[in-house]
């Protein structure tokens, strides 16, 4: 049996909700590949929305979008994912967070707790009920850990009757391995 990674894990929960979805973000657009899932795996009438504080990433995610013909479907937001309640974004069917630092950009640009837990926050008040979060975190560098501790904290706190929130996560790896949060709204 093969390892699964987070990101993998992912798609593979998430891949069956959008194929009725209407709307879906990426919070994290890095080189783009988790936008390419959503966009590749939505109805051709859906909307996308990417979120990344980098130009490189964005112009990145930008050229594997126009690779596969669905760049039309996204749209492209270069500002911080902690502040998404200032966009007019759809109700939300998946939501996608992907932390850390951009594979191939500077490690010390990386996400950060406070701006994570406020993005996290303003994405469960737009999932509409039956949407799904997932959150890939990374504590295997200093910044990830605290970021992963504090949302583990949070989500934990969440309401049973409002959400359902899980965590995947090897048991087997060394080097503190990505763990996968997947929370889906079961109430408004």
């Amino acid at each position: 049996m093969s390892t699964l990674p987070a990101v993998k894990t992912a798609h593979r929960l998430l891949k069956e909700r959008l194929a009725s979805a209407s709307c879906a973000l990426d919070a994290t657009a890095g080189n783009g590949k988790d936008t390419l899932f959503l966009a590749l795996n939505t109805p051709p009438e859906a909307q996308i929305w990417a979120f990344d504080i980098q130009h490189e990433a964005l112009a990145n995610t930008a050229r594997i979008l126009e690779l596969n013909g669905v760049r039309d479907k996204v749209k492209l937001i270069c500002d911080d994912h902690a502040n998404i309640s200032r966009y007019k974004i759809c109700d939300l069917d998946v939501a996608m967070f992907n932390l850390g630092y951009r594979p191939g950009g500077p490690h010390q640009l990386t996400t950060r707790t406070e701006t994570t837990l406020a993005a996290v926050e303003n994405v469960l008040v737009l999932l509409r009920t039956g949407g799904v979060l997932s959150v890939a975190a990374y504590p295997g560098h200093e910044e990830g850990r605290r970021e992963q501790a504090a949302l583990e904290k949070f989500l934990t706190g969440l309401p049973q009757t409002a959400f359902a929130v899980a965590c995947w996560k090897m048991l087997n790896q060394i080097n503190r391995p990505p763990l996968l949060y997947v929370i889906e709204k079961i109430r408004g």
